[in-house]
């Protein structure tokens, strides 16, 4: 089975209680990818610029993720900055320099074009309507958004969400997406626009929701004693989400509701460290390690 993500590859200049890190690996694209990769192997579409160091991902190219879809640009590669409070819940945006990734038209190579399943990352709805358009018939499909283009492409990401199987978004974009002030309301009524009827509503340190075939799966976030940075986690749970279900080749609900504590898991770890540190060290024993703690934290 093929996996294809199409999103952001940058460098993040991060500032948590923790420490901080300058022009460190980042965006949505790299960190689905690692994720994704301790189950499948993974395509990737992205831009980055003439500047781009492509020695600091050889570990993603070690783990079956290909790189054939990355284009170089003459310029500088999309740049974020910002800082978290103490609540890691809470930070500001110090900078956003988007460079060559302004100007981003993907082009998906003829080899990616007939992938199974599809992740659109958060990116401009118009650009993940183009990917849509050059891709043939994949199995499933999973959108990933944000308020910003909820409230600034509204009509354009509702025509995007018609084509997508799987949504992920937070409580405040459910909210936002439905006018509906209670979540559950709000998970049904966007259920029922044409489009998705699996939901993944991402809650944080509180965990996440799954909403498939009218039924609801929660799953609490892993307790650590120590979140470091939590920059990437959102693209990590997607990651590991995405590639367990290509892995299994099926969206049966037992699958789903795995593929989500899997998704958890992994971005339990990520969290752990800066950037893409942890998720370098780890094992598959170790995330199934964690898959299995996942387990003794819900069974009563």
């Amino acid at each position: 089975m093929s996996l294809l993500v199409v999103g952001s590859i940058a460098y993040d200049t991060v500032e948590t209680p923790y420490g901080n890190r300058n022009d460190s690996l980042g965006g949505s694209a790299l960190y689905f990818s690692a994720a994704a990769s301790f189950f499948t192997p993974v395509n990737v579409v992205g831009v980055v610029g003439s500047d781009f160091d492509a020695s600091k991902i050889s570990f993603l190219k070690k783990r079956g993720v290909n790189l054939d879809g990355m284009y170089v640009e003459s310029g500088d590669t999309f740049r974020w900055g910002g800082r978290y409070h103490k609540d890691l819940n809470q930070r500001d945006t110090l900078f956003t320099y988007l460079n060559v990734f302004e100007n981003f038209q993907p082009k998906i190579p003829a080899k990616y074009k007939k992938a199974d399943y599809v992740f659109l990352a958060n990116i401009d709805p118009e650009l993940q309507l183009q990917v849509l358009e050059q891709i043939d018939k994949p199995k499933l499909v999973v959108l990933d958004t944000m308020n910003f283009w909820i409230s600034g492409k509204r009509r354009t990401l509702e025509e995007v969400i018609k084509y997508c199987d799987i949504l992920i978004v937070n409580d405040e974009e459910t909210r936002e997406l439905t006018d509906e002030p209670n979540l559950i309301s709000a998970i049904r009524k966007l259920a029922s626009v044409e489009g998705p009827k699996t939901l993944i509503i991402k809650k944080g340190e509180h965990g996440a929701i799954l909403y498939h075939n009218e039924k609801y799966f929660f799953v609490p976030a892993f307790p650590l004693d120590k979140a470091v940075d939590p920059t990437g986690a959102g693209d990590s749970f997607a990651g590991g989400f995405l590639g367990y279900i290509c892995r299994q080749d099926n969206i049966e609900a037992n699958t789903l509701r795995k593929a989500v504590v899997y998704g958890s898991a992994v971005a339990s770890y990520t969290v752990e460290d800066f950037s893409f540190d942890r998720l370098q060290a780890l094992t598959n024993e170790e995330l199934d390690e964690r898959f299995k703690s996942f387990k003794d934290l819900t069974s009563f």
